[in-house]
Parts: C-alpha cells; structure tokens; sequence
C-alpha cells in the first residue's frame, strides 16, 4: 500500500517591466510587460522572480512581481 501525497495547486504569476518612476508600479509601457509565465506554487514562482530580478538589477527601473492568481481565483483563500 502506498500514500500519494498530493499539494494543491496554488497558481502564482510573474511578470515584470520597467516603471514609470522608481517609486511606482505603474508600468511604462503595457505593451512591453514581460510576462515571465505561470507557476503551481509559490518556490518555483520566486525562483523565477529571483532570475529575472538578478538579470535586471543594473536596470533600476525594471521591477519583477508576483502575482498570487490562486487568490484571485479563490478569494475565501
């Protein structure tokens, strides 16, 4: 007899761009918004973030996020 372990599947988003101004989140270009891609939980989403974050850091107006899509989708979560 084995037990499956099974987590659930908290979809998290990250994507980044350059902002209007250091002290905003308003992106200055909508069109030009990277959309890094979708992830099944929070370790891989922040791994992602960490890498463009790093690739990015002499750009200091270019800011990565992530979103918490499981939230939006289930706000009782």
């Amino acid at each position: 007899m084995t037990t499956e372990v099974t987590s659930k599947q908290l979809l998290h988003l990250v994507i980044g761009g350059e902002m209007k101004a250091l002290d905003s989140t308003e992106f200055a270009d909508i069109n030009a918004i990277d959309i890094v891609g979708a992830f099944p939980n929070y370790a891989a989403a922040y791994a992602a973030w960490k890498q463009k974050a790093q690739a990015t850091v002499d750009q200091a107006q270019t800011r990565y996020f992530i979103v918490h899509l499981h939230r939006l989708l289930d706000p009782s979560t």
